[in-house]
Parts: structure tokens; sequence; C-alpha cells
């Protein structure tokens, strides 16, 4: 196990590493004149160029880069080249928000996709085309027209939650609830559709094999078959799908984000992006890459717990 645990620990630097490096390529390579952005079309080109010096947008790419690295692993990722705060600042503050969203739409939606799927392997029948076709239909709406029609209905109709805003789990618990329901629901519908026809199927293929026979030989109960040994031997491609549907709830959350006007990556990363603030897209680079990489180590520790031979792979 601890062979396994470092070959993945190893394989996600790796790949934190290339991702770091071709992000700063790109970003630099396509960042034009920054100085002169900043500055105005109507600064001399003596300031201009000083700026540019200030920057070091002057020096060679590979001496930038290995500058920014070196700074990067002490933690420090630089200042906003527009409001001068520092990049860990402005992003750490922003990350729970972000986060609490993304963590809480996998948690929904993994408990909605476990008991739809088991319902539809289980029962089949009309139960199971029902929840197919809910399945297809959750995913096939886009998570923005899910925020606004959740916007519609329960914040301005039924006034249950706040339309828009924030309120910080430290300033009231029942507060912080309220502004994040409703983004968490509208980002885990998708999800719940695509794990649940996940679940099902491998349910579906794992009910079907001799182990299962013999346990209802024996006498088991069929609830105890399904939702002890059954689903736990269909829980590996499911867990592989709930994982990569992390990384698509968080990019989702920047879409969900402005629509509740909540103060997370999203608003950062869009304002960051029309400037052309490199240091804070940067910023926001390493931040996905490394909740990317923690997140398949751990469903990879997972499916290693559920299925020893895939420690063996």
């Amino acid at each position: 196990m601890l062979i396994f645990l470092v070959r993945r620990v190893l394989a996600g630097v790796g790949v934190l590493v290339a991702l770091c490096v071709l992000a700063f390529t790109l970003l630099y390579l396509g960042a034009g004149d920054t100085a002169r952005t900043m500055l105005g079309p109507n600064a001399a080109q003596e300031i201009v160029d000083r700026k540019t010096a200030e920057l070091g947008l002057d020096r060679p790419l590979v001496v930038q880069l290995g500058d920014w690295a070196v700074h990067a692993v002490q933690g420090d990722l630089g200042r906003s080249w527009f409001s001068g705060e520092l990049v860990t600042d402005a992003l750490l503050s922003r990350v729970p928000v972000t986060l609490s969203l993304t963590i809480g739409a996998v948690l929904l939606s993994g408990i909605l996709a476990v008991v739809l799927g088991a319902l539809a392997a289980g029962r089949g029948g009309a139960v199971d085309r029902v929840i197919q076709v809910a399945t297809i239909v959750g995913s096939a709406i886009p998570g923005f027209l899910v925020a606004l029609l959740l916007t519609v209905a329960f914040a301005i109709n039924l006034r249950l939650f706040p339309a828009t805003g924030y309120i910080r789990p430290e300033d009231s618990i029942p507060g912080w609830l309220s502004t994040i329901t409703l983004p968490i629901v509208a980002l885990a519908i998708g999800a719940t559709a695509s794990v649940a026809q996940q679940v099902r199927g491998s349910m579906v293929d794992a009910l079907q094999q001799d182990y299962v026979r013999t346990l209802h030989a024996r006498g088991l109960p069929a609830s105890r078959v399904v939702y002890r040994h059954v689903l736990r031997n269909a829980a590996g491609p499911a867990l592989t799908v709930l994982g990569l549907q992390f990384v698509v709830l968080f990019g989702g959350a920047v879409i969900v984000e402005q629509v509740f006007s909540l103060p997370g990556l999203g608003q950062r990363a869009v304002a960051a992006t029309a400037q052309g603030d490199v240091p804070i897209v940067m910023g926001l680079v390493i931040v996905t890459a490394v909740l990317v990489v923690v997140v398949n180590l751990a469903v990879d520790l997972l499916q290693a717990w559920l299925n020893p031979k895939v420690r063996l792979s």
C-alpha cells in the first residue's frame, strides 16, 4: 500500500509541475504589452519600459519561470499586477467559498446518486425507467439555468432562501447554510445524474455475477445483498466518475457564483482574466491543480481500499 501511495503522489507532483510550466508559458507568451495595458495608450514609452522592467517582463521567459518557481515553492505567488495585493491573500480568502460549494455538491450528488442508482438497479421495471429519464434530463440542463430556476422559485417567489449574497460561517451558521444551499443544489443536479447512471450500470453488471446468486442461495436478505455486497463492488467506477465530477463542479462553481453573487474564486477568476492579471491567474491554476491532484489521490486510495487489485495495477 505504501508503494502504491508513493507512486500516486509522485504522479500527482509530476502533473502539477507540467501544468504549471505549460500555464506559465502560455500566459506570459499571450500577455502582450502588459505594461502598456496597465498605464494606458497615452503613457510615455520610457514609463512603459520602466514598468516592464519593474514587472520583470524584460527578462527571458526561462529566467522568469525559474524565478517564479523558486518563490512559488516557498509559498510566495507574487502580487497582483493591478491591485498590488498578495496573490495568496487574494485567493485564500475566496477558496473556502468555492470549496464549500464544491464539496457540498459532491457529497449531495454522491448520496443521491447511490440512492437513485441502487433503486434503479434493484427495483427495475417502471422505477428504473423513470430514474433513467430523470437522470438524462438532469444531465442535459445547464448548471446556470438550474441556478436561475432555483433562484426564481425558492428565492424570489417562495422567499425561502436569499437570492444573492454570502454570510460567512463564523458570523452565522444558519445564515451561511441559507446562502449556499441553492448554489449547492444547482451544482449537484447535473453531477447526480451522471454518477447515478454509472452506479446503476455497475450494479446491474454486479447483480449478474455468480457470487450474488450464491449469496441469495444462502438465504441472505435481498437488501443486504444489494447494499452491503453489490454496492461495494460496484462503487469503484462510481468513485472514479465522482472524482471527475469534482473537477467539473469546481469549474461550474465559477458560473454559479456569478449567478448568486458569491465572493468565491469565480468572481476573481473572471476579473483577473479580463484584466490579464497573470499572477492571479497563475495562482488560480495552482489552487485548482492542487485540489484536483488531492481529490484524485483520495479517489485512488478509496479504490485501493475497496478493491485490493487496484494496488497491483
